[in-house]
């Protein structure tokens, strides 16, 4: 019974020390994916410099993806004033959106490759189609 104790103990004791032990959370493993998203017209008559605002819902019903030849590796939500990031692994991605109605885009589907430490900037200009 002492032995058995002792050996419970004794793996108690190990996983106490190895979950202290330093997790390393080197962030220069990843690249960055960042931008601004534009969205418009929003508004079936527009003036030329005097777009309609557009509401957050605009924003939250878009998505970027991220792909490789495996898949889709990310899906990466706009915040509500059209900006977006993304921390990646280095490799070679394809970046899109997902397109709501008559949604299109000049700027995507783009590819991009991803180093080390370094941050790639991709604004999106997404067409709605309304005139």
């Amino acid at each position: 019974m002492r032995k058995l104790l002792t050996s419970i103990l004794g793996f108690v004791a190990l996983g106490v020390v190895a979950g202290c032990a330093p997790v390393d959370y080197n962030t220069d493993i990843y690249g960055y994916l960042e931008g601004h998203v534009t969205i418009g017209p929003i508004c079936p008559v527009e003036r030329e410099g005097v777009p309609c605002p557009v509401p957050p819902e605009a924003y939250a019903a878009r998505e970027i993806f991220i792909y490789q030849a495996r898949g889709i590796v990310a899906r990466v939500q706009i915040s509500s004033s059209g900006d977006y990031w993304v921390a990646l692994r280095p490799g070679r991605y394809t970046v899109d959106i997902n397109k709501v109605g008559m949604d299109r885009s000049q700027e995507v589907p783009r590819e991009i490759d991803v180093s080390s430490g370094k941050t790639i900037r991709l604004d999106i200009e997404i067409d709605t189609g309304i005139r």
